[in-house]
Parts: C-alpha cells; structure tokens; sequence
C-alpha cells in the first residue's frame, strides 16, 4: 500500500506537492511512531520478563525457606519424641531391675515366713505333745496309785 501513487492520492483523489510533502512527513512520522510502540513494546516486555523472573527465583527461594522450617519443625518434634522414647526405655530398665529385686526379697520374705510357720507349728506340735504327754503321765499316776492303794 505504499506505492508512490498511494502517496499522491488521498482517499480517490491526486494531492497537490505540498501537500504530498507533509504526507511523507506524516508517514515518516507514523513509521517512527509505529517503531517506537514496538520497541516500547519490546522493553516492556523485556522488563515484564525480567520481573517474573525475579518474581519466580524469590517464590522459589521463600518455597524452599518454607520447606526447611518445616522440615525443621518435623524433625525437632520426631528428635523430641525420639529423646523422650530413649527416657522411658531407661526408666523401663531401671524399673525392671526394681521389680526382680522386690521379687527377690519377697522370695526371701516369704521363705521365713514359712520357716517361721513352720517353728510356731513345730512348738504348737512340741506344746501339745507335752500336754499329751503330761496327761498321760497323770493317768499313769494315778493308775500306779489306784494300785498301790488297792494292795
């Protein structure tokens, strides 16, 4: 469309030169305006570029900055766990050798109760042997004098 001959006319009709001057002027004009838009165009989306760029590296870099506090935050409350399970074991051993101790000595305690038991029942025996014994005694006593008094 731009040939010469689209230059001379406007719209239908031959235009005289001054006025073809200031056409080309305009057209010159329109070109430059027309080349600045690209290249305004161009920047911007050069500098559009540049800012989703930084955009994308700082999201990236607080993603990451996230990530790491939570991991920490995970794993301080897994070490704590991890520490208080280590406890409880020790307490866990440390009962259990309680435990065989007091069972131990129950063992013991029970031992000489038994033996103890077995003494009172011994001299519960032994005491009332000797009653048997008496009694039997004064039975033969007392026959040996139903004997003697008879004779």
């Amino acid at each position: 469309m731009n040939t010469p001959m689209s230059m001379l006319t406007s719209r239908g009709r031959v235009l005289p030169f001054s006025e073809k001057e200031r056409t080309e002027e305009e057209t010159g004009t329109l070109e430059s305006s027309l080349l600045q838009m690209i290249e305004d165009n161009r920047r911007s989306s050069l500098q559009l570029r540049e800012k989703t760029e930084r955009s994308r590296k700082e999201a990236i870099r607080h993603a990451t900055r996230t990530a790491d506090l939570l991991v920490k935050a995970v794993n301080g409350g897994v070490e704590e766990c991890f520490v208080n399970e280590k406890r409880i074991e020790a307490e866990i051993r440390s009962l259990a050798v309680t435990v065989a101790r007091f069972g131990k000595q129950t063992d013991q305690w029970l031992a000489a109760t038994h033996a103890v038991n077995s003494a009172v029942k011994e001299i519960g025996d032994f005491e009332n042997w000797m009653k048997t014994m008496e009694f039997d005694c004064k039975k033969i006593t007392a026959a040996i004098r139903n004997i003697h008094e008879d004779h």
